[in-house]
């Protein structure tokens, strides 16, 4: 391995750090809570789930998905809270209105988010890869309104910014002007994303607190098989958060480690593949 992309572990016997991911079931294992609890366990960290939706989806797309009653989705969130207690927490798929509503309540009942002890990071799921739409369209506004402005930091790609702020982001001007518009909705932290930026042969991600930018420039990857790349990111921001990491650090750390499981993705199925944090563990 050319760089070391650990983060500290615990020794056997000791309670590692731990990380909450809300979000849906990808049954095909590429991306959501599956994407998440992977690139947990070979951080070193511990997951606790709040199931949202479970999909129906393999490497072709998402065929159906069936929602999680919202009281179910913040009871996860309430149990797991109260006894094992999380160093930070993430979402995914949220998939509607009510759910957004109920998982924001519990964030500000259990202290997570920008103004208390326990980091959040949004990451906005609307649709799918392939454009299949996991959040239904009333309630963007929800999301804008009741749980981005509980975030630490938030995480939409280009298709997502569009969505949320409608500015089309095609260069570094108006990429710059979406990472206003998304501080504006109260967020602590705004990550626009740059991977979804084919005019560029680098993948730009733009970092934005109010009042100064950071840029995170990495080559891009020249692989169809990119399935779970935001969820894979936004899961190591949240565990580098967990170990008391910056910000601008952690997100440092997640690029990185999302390159890397880019340079390694795999094919599967007849569609997408998955981005691949099992380089961690691999074999020469």
């Amino acid at each position: 391995m050319s760089e070391d992309l650990g983060l500290p572990t615990a020794a056997p016997g000791v309670t590692p750090a731990r990380v909450l991911t809300i979000a849906g079931s990808d049954s095909g294992g590429g991306a959501g809570i599956q994407a998440d609890m992977r690139t947990f366990a070979l951080l070193g960290l511990h997951a606790c789930v709040a199931v949202t939706a479970v999909t129906v989806q393999n490497s072709l797309g998402v065929q159906g998905f069936q929602e999680i009653e919202p009281e179910t989705v913040a009871a996860q969130m309430h149990s797991v809270v109260a006894d094992i207690g999380v160093g930070a927490a993430k979402t995914g798929m949220l998939a509607s209105a009510p759910i957004i509503e109920a998982v924001a309540g519990a964030c500000i009942d259990l202290g997570i988010g920008r103004d208390s002890g326990v980091p959040l990071v949004v990451d906005p799921v609307c649709a799918s890869m392939h454009g299949d739409p996991l959040l239904a369209t009333e309630a963007l506004d929800t999301l804008r309104s009741k749980l981005i402005p509980l975030a630490t930091v938030v995480t939409p790609n280009l298709d997502e910014v569009r969505l949320i702020t409608a500015i089309d982001v095609v260069d570094a001007t108006s990429q710059r002007a979406a990472a206003h518009a998304l501080h504006d909705l109260g967020v602590q932290w705004a990550l626009v994303k740059g991977g979804h930026l084919r005019s560029s042969e680098q993948s730009p991600d733009l970092l934005f607190d109010g009042d100064e930018f950071h840029e995170f420039v990495h080559p891009r990857i020249a692989t169809a098989h990119d399935h779970g790349a935001g969820d894979t990111l936004a899961a190591a921001i949240a565990s580098a958060l967990a170990h008391g990491y910056s910000v601008p650090d952690a997100v440092s750390f997640a690029k990185r480690w999302v390159t890397r499981g880019l340079e390694s993705a795999y094919p599967l199925g007849a569609g997408h593949g998955p981005v691949n944090p099992l380089w961690r563990v691999a074999r020469p």
